[in-house]
């Protein structure tokens, strides 16, 4: 196993660091890093719906949608964020428990117990404090998820404008006290402000939580981005992880829209209609799956617009490949507004 410690606070740099390893290397591979503050989409989000624009443009905060499904998030230093990137096998994908044992075994050890709650969120006294998301890559799995040491979460709920379907939602609380900091559950003498002088802050946790992988895996070897990786990264960065194409995209003036809110997430489903077929069709939300949407998208495009059409259609995608938990009747009710 390789251990990276990703030095860029670089929002574009970082998302395209992990694409770029996910491609690269055959190595299970863990790496740490941090955003200075941005916004990160998940891969099937529809952007502008996710963000509070103006809030973005006076607060100097970056927006970069990430490979991986679920939910928007902030990021600011006060947020470390952990990618483990290994070989795909069956039933690692959803396998939350697997993945985070590594951090909650950590954050015992600090004197923070931490659980595994809902979907892929952790949580310590009922409240959240990580919030994690897959993808499936080429053979290649990787898991990611965000780490509250020290954020500003007044900086969350300003970046941030939820869908009207999850404010809905009763499980959702305000942001401040839905969340919370790790470092409000440890102690005094752990944790101190730098007007105090010393202690931890978000930087040294980072490294302590690289210390206890170096540790807790024997065969792993600390690893140090080459020239050529970073070189390669940026390359990427510049090309792809910082394009409005990327992080925003175009998005046809949609006649028709309906979302839901599932146990499994949010659908959002925008549709034109032409001469009784599907002209074009794109499927946002916060949902996981191991395939692309795109690939349903492109099914339906074409199709006539009526339920039997397009179940049949749907019927033989596997379509809890693309979005998991969700069956092919419920997003046809969902498309034909039944």
């Amino acid at each position: 196993m390789l251990l990276i410690i990703n030095d860029s606070k670089n929002a574009y740099y970082n998302l395209a660091a992990e694409e770029y390893l996910i491609d690269n290397f055959d190595e299970d591979i863990v790496m740490l890093w941090r955003n200075d503050n941005t916004v990160v989409v998940g891969k099937n989000q529809n952007t502008i719906e996710e963000i509070d624009s103006q809030f973005i443009r006076d607060n100097g905060v970056s927006v970069v949608r990430r490979l991986t499904g679920g939910g928007a998030v902030f990021h600011d230093l006060g947020n470390v964020n952990y990618t483990v990137i290994q070989t795909y096998r069956e039933g690692l994908f959803s396998n939350y428990e697997y993945f985070t044992e590594m951090v909650r075994d950590f954050l015992r050890s600090l004197g923070v117990e931490a659980v595994l709650s809902g979907r892929n969120d952790l949580m310590i006294d009922g409240k959240k404090f990580s919030g994690n998301a897959q993808c499936v890559r080429n053979g290649r799995m990787m898991h990611h998820g965000t780490l509250m040491f020290s954020m500003d979460v007044s900086d969350i709920s300003g970046a941030l404008t939820p869908n009207k379907k999850k404010t809905e939602s009763k499980a959702v609380k305000s942001v401040q006290s839905h969340v919370t900091n790790i470092s409000s559950h440890m102690t005094e003498q752990q944790v101190k402000t730098e007007s105090e002088g010393g202690g931890m802050d978000a930087e040294q946790f980072m490294l302590l939580l690289y210390d206890y992988y170096l540790k807790n895996y024997p065969d792993a070897v600390c690893y140090e981005l080459t020239e050529a990786d970073r070189t390669a990264i940026q390359k990427l960065a510049d090309g792809k992880y910082s394009t409005w194409e990327w992080n925003y995209g175009a998005s046809p003036a949609f006649a028709v829209a309906a979302s839901r809110k599932y146990a499994f997430g949010l659908v959002d489903v925008r549709l034109n209609v032409s001469r009784g077929r599907i002209k074009d069709i794109r499927i946002f939300g916060d949902y996981f799956g191991i395939k692309s949407i795109s690939e349903i998208e492109e099914l339906l495009t074409g199709v006539e617009y009526r339920p039997d059409a397009v179940l049949r259609i749907l019927s033989h995608a596997d379509l809890g490949d693309y979005i998991s938990g969700m069956t092919a009747e419920e997003l046809t009710d969902l498309i034909t507004q039944n």
